[in-house]
């Protein structure tokens, strides 16, 4: 049994040195994400269990449970249940990614990554470990900024991988590729993007614009996506494995269109279900992200007496305007069904997201229910 590292530090050099190091004694690395307030890092070092804690002051040692031999890296996920839980991914799971990953977008010696995301979510970490494993040269940030984007590309960078908010505010020419992971892509994206879908499970994106990297399977099952492939998972940190011959079942709602793309609807979570109907979030959230006034939008299912749930859209406006109900109804349902069409509109002053950029839809319902 090996130790588990957690690397309480911003991406940088100090970073990717503990995590080699750790590597090379044969240990496990946990990232922490740096931005948690202490009650919530609390609970997240309460659930993974870390050994070693690695700060800017040092080594600390711990009361944590030790890793299994192979295992390489654990993340901390809050899944479909909100309590902080954590994925162990094996060397053999991520060398896998890796491989995977860097042949589908056609990684060569003159590529450089930019690592910018947080290294405490899957999409950002991945991008460190492909670069580590394949031998590829990468420039980090501890954190994204358009200036630190412009000046990675300055020093050769060539390939990214952002969430789509960032990705609205940078020049995306400078870039060969940009990798587009976490919430939903945006209606109109750049002809050198792609998009990724996976899941911290599946160690990173396993399905690149529609189609699934090599060695890696896709089954609808009762309109549900299933996946088998050899950079998922090993277990939970808990020892649980959501794996049942070798399949995942993600949670997430799709279909396998006839050219045999995978699209996927939303969470089963996210799902809105109102007097009987089901209305999908990012549905109606791409129609109403077309209205000009609006400039970020979220859409979620809200308790009702009379529908069960009732589709509420909440809307960040454009400065100085202002939005009707009936103007967003009829908006609505010019391209969708009369059920998708919002009972009710709220005006805030942003969408709270994760880092990844998805939208934390339980938030905004609490702050008008409770």
């Amino acid at each position: 049994m090996n130790e588990l590292v957690c690397l309480d530090l911003p991406l940088g050099d100090a970073f990717i040195n503990r995590l080699k190091s750790a590597w090379d004694a044969g240990d496990a690395i946990f990232p922490l994400d740096q931005r948690l307030p202490a009650a919530a890092r609390a609970e997240v070092l309460q659930a993974i269990q870390p050994t070693v804690i690695v700060d800017a002051s040092g080594d600390t040692r711990t009361g944590g449970n030790k890793v299994a031999d192979g295992d390489a890296v654990v993340i901390a996920t809050s899944g479909t249940t909100g309590a902080a839980k954590g994925v162990v991914l094996t060397h053999h799971a991520i060398q896998a990614s890796a491989k995977a990953t860097s042949a589908r977008l056609g990684i060569t010696k003159d590529d450089c990554w930019f690592a910018c995301l947080p290294p405490s979510h899957i999409g950002g970490l991945s991008v460190v470990l492909r670069s580590i494993i394949m031998g590829t040269r990468f420039i980090t940030a501890p954190s994204f900024t358009v200036d630190a984007f412009n000046n990675a590309a300055k020093d050769g960078a060539t390939i990214v991988s952002l969430v789509s908010t960032a990705m609205q505010q940078v020049d995306t020419s400078l870039y060969r590729t940009i990798v587009l992971g976490g919430a939903k892509a945006p209606l109109h994206r750049p002809d050198n993007s792609v998009i990724t879908y996976g899941l911290t499970e599946s160690g990173s994106g396993v399905v690149y614009n529609g189609l699934p990297l090599d060695e890696v399977e896709i089954e609808i099952r009762d309109g549900v996506v299933f996946l088998r492939a050899p950079m998922l998972l090993r277990s939970y940190r808990d020892g649980a494995t959501p794996l049942v011959n070798g399949w995942l079942r993600t949670g997430d709602r799709g279909y396998i269109s006839d050219n045999g793309l995978l699209h996927v609807e939303g969470r089963e979570g996210d799902l809105i279900v109102t007097g009987g109907e089901n209305v999908w979030p990012e549905q109606v959230e791409t129609r109403l992200s077309a209205l000009t006034e609006v400039r970020d939008v979220c859409v979620a299912g809200v308790p009702d007496s009379k529908w069960g749930h009732a589709v509420h859209a909440f809307v960040v406006l454009e400065p100085g305007a202002s939005l009707s109900i009936d103007v967003v109804r009829e908006w609505v349902k010019e391209t969708l069904p009369a059920y998708s069409a919002p009972h009710a509109v709220h005006v805030v002053a942003e969408i709270p997201r994760t880092a990844l950029g998805k939208p934390q839809r339980n938030i905004l319902v609490s702050s008008i229910t409770n």
